[in-house]
C-alpha cells in the first residue's frame, strides 16, 4: 500500500506542471507575507503569538499561508494534478503548529529552560508527521497503530488513540494557555488594578479553561467521560491521604488571594525572613529580601503560622538607626543633624518627616534613635541606611560633636600565696622591718 501511494505521487508529479504550482505557491506566500507585514505595522507587538519577533516569525503568517495554499490547491486540482501544493500543505500545517506552541510557551513560561526542550520535541514530531503525510505514509501508519491495543481492565485502547489523545490534549492545553494569557493581558490588566484580585481571576480562568479543554479533547478521541467518575473517586482518596499537603497549599493560595490579607507588593516577615511578596502562586508564595535572596514559602504556612505584614495598614516602610554621643553634647543640635542626614536622601520620604529621639542614657553617653520612612524597600534597606549613617558621621564631625569610645575597667583581685606558687612565684613575704639600733 505504501508503494502504491509513492507510485501515485510520482505519477502526479510527471503529469503536473510544476512551474505553475511553484508560481502559485510563491504568490500565496507573498500575499500572506504582505498581510502579516501590514497587520504588524498597524499594531506592532513583538511578544505576541501572532507576530513574534517579526511579521514572519509568528503564528499569523503560517496560518495565512496555509489557508491560501489550501484554497489554491483546490482550484488548481481542477485543471491538472497537484503535487507541489499538496506537499506544501502538511509542511505549512507543521509550521503553524510549531509557531503556535513555541510562541505560547515562551509567553507563558518566559524564563524556563524546559520550554526549549519541549519546543524541539514538538518540532521533530511535527516535521516527521509532515514528511509522512507528504509521501502518503501517515494514514497507513495510523491504521497499523490502530491494530495495536493495550488492555485496560475489560476494554482495550489502541496506540493510535493514545497518540491522538496526547496530541489533542497538548494542543488544547496550548490554546487554553494562549486564551488565558490574552484574557489576562487585554481584560484583567486594564480593568483590575489590584494585583491579588488579578491573580485570582487569572488562576480561576486558566483552571476552568484547561479543565473544559481537556474534557473536550478526551471526548473527541472517543474516551468515555463517565469512566472519569472512578478516577475522580480515586483522586479524592489520594487527596485525602497522600496529597493532603498539596491540596492544602492550593486551597490556602486561593484563600490568601481572595481574603487579600497578603497582597503582591506587601512587605512581610515570615519566620525571621523579611522581604517583599513578588508573586503568589497557587501552591507557594515568593518573598524577595532586600539583598536579593528569594524565599519560597508554602501557602499553608502563611495560613497556619504567625506572619507580620509590615504594609497592611501603610505602604510606607520605617527604618531606624541609633547612635551614641558624649554627655556634654547639645541635644537639639544632635537631633537637627540626625534629621537633616535623612532629609537629604532622595529615597527618604518627607511625609512623614524624619524624626530623632533621645531614647536612653547609657554609660558611654546619650543614645539617639533616628526614624525615617521609605516607599520602596524593595530597592534595598542597607544602602539607604548606610548613606544616612555616613551623613550623620560627617555632620557630627563638622559640628565638633564627639562619639565616645567605650571604656572598660578590668579589676584583677590579689592572688593568694597558693596561686602564686602555682604560677611559679615565691610566696608572698612581708616586707622586712627596719632594725632598731641600741641607744648610746
Amino acid at each position: 500500500m505504501e508503494l502504491l501511494e509513492l507510485q501515485r505521487l510520482a505519477e502526479d508529479f510527471r503529469q503536473s506542471n510544476t512551474w505553475i504550482e511553484l508560481a502559485v505557491l510563491i504568490a500565496c506566500l507573498l500575499v500572506a507575507g504582505f498581510i502579516s507585514r501590514a497587520a504588524y505595522r498597524r499594531n506592532p507587538r513583538e511578544n505576541s503569538v501572532l507576530f513574534g519577533r517579526s511579521p514572519f516569525d509568528g503564528f499569523l503568517f503560517a496560518v495565512l499561508a496555509l489557508v491560501l495554499v489550501g484554497v489554491a490547491s483546490h482550484v488548481v486540482v481542477r485543471f491538472q494534478p497537484v503535487v507541489l501544493l499538496k506537499v506544501a500543505v502538511p509542511i505549512l500545517v507543521s509550521l503553524a503548529v510549531i509557531r503556535l506552541c513555541a510562541r505560547v510557551l515562551r509567553i507563558v513560561f518566559p524564563n524556563s529552560g524546559f520550554v526549549r526542550l519541549v519546543e524541539q520535541l514538538i518540532s521533530w514530531m511535527a516535521w516527521v508527521a509532515a514528511a509522512l503525510w507528504s509521501v502518503g505514509l501517515l494514514q497507513p501508519l495510523l491504521q497499523d497503530l490502530d491494530t495495536i491495543t493495550l488492555p485496560f481492565g475489560k476494554s482495550g485502547v489502541s496506540i493510535r488513540t493514545l497518540i491522538e489523545g496526547a496530541i489533542s490534549a497538548g494542543l488544547v492545553l496550548v490554546v487554553t494557555l494562549w486564551i488565558a494569557a490574552t484574557f489576562e493581558k487585554r481584560v484583567l490588566r486594564e480593568h483590575v488594578a489590584d494585583l491579588s484580585m488579578r491573580k485570582v481571576a487569572s488562576n480561576i480562568t486558566r483552571s476552568v479553561l484547561i479543565l473544559v479543554g481537556l474534557l473536550f479533547a478526551l471526548s473527541a478521541v472517543g474516551v468515555d467521560l463517565t469512566a472519569l467518575s472512578v478516577f475522580g473517586g480515586a483522586a479524592g482518596v489520594g487527596l485525602g491521604f497522600g496529597m493532603q499537603k498539596l491540596a492544602a497549599n492550593y486551597v490556602s493560595g486561593f484563600v490568601i488571594l481572595l481574603e487579600r490579607s497578603l497582597r503582591i507588593g506587601d512587605n512581610v516577615r515570615v519566620d525571621s525572613f523579611e522581604g517583599r511578596i513578588t508573586d503568589i502562586k497557587t501552591r507557594y508564595t515568593l518573598i524577595r529580601a532586600g539583598n536579593g535572596r528569594e524565599s519560597i514559602v508554602p501557602n499553608e504556612s502563611l495560613m497556619t503560622q504567625r506572619v507580620e505584614n509590615l504594609s497592611v495598614s501603610d505602604r510606607k516602610f520605617n527604618l531606624t538607626t541609633n547612635i551614641i554621643v558624649a554627655f556634654d553634647s547639645d541635644v537639639d543640635q544632635v537631633r537637627g543633624i540626625l534629621e537633616n542626614a535623612a532629609q537629604v536622601q532622595p529615597r527618604a520620604l518627607s511625609d512623614p518627616a524624619p524624626v530623632a529621639f533621645l531614647v536612653n542614657f547609657v554609660p558611654d553617653g546619650l543614645e539617639f534613635s533616628l526614624n525615617f520612612w521609605v516607599a520602596d524597600p524593595e530597592k534595598g534597606q542597607a544602602n539607604i541606611r548606610s548613606a544616612v549613617n555616613i551623613a550623620i558621621l560627617k555632620g557630627l564631625r563638622d559640628a565638633g560633636i564627639t562619639i565616645p569610645q567605650p571604656h572598660r575597667v578590668v579589676h584583677v583581685p590579689e592572688l593568694s600565696d597558693a596561686a602564686r606558687a602555682l604560677a611559679g612565684d615565691r610566696p608572698h613575704e612581708p616586707p622586712p622591718q627596719p632594725s632598731s639600733l641600741p641607744a648610746g
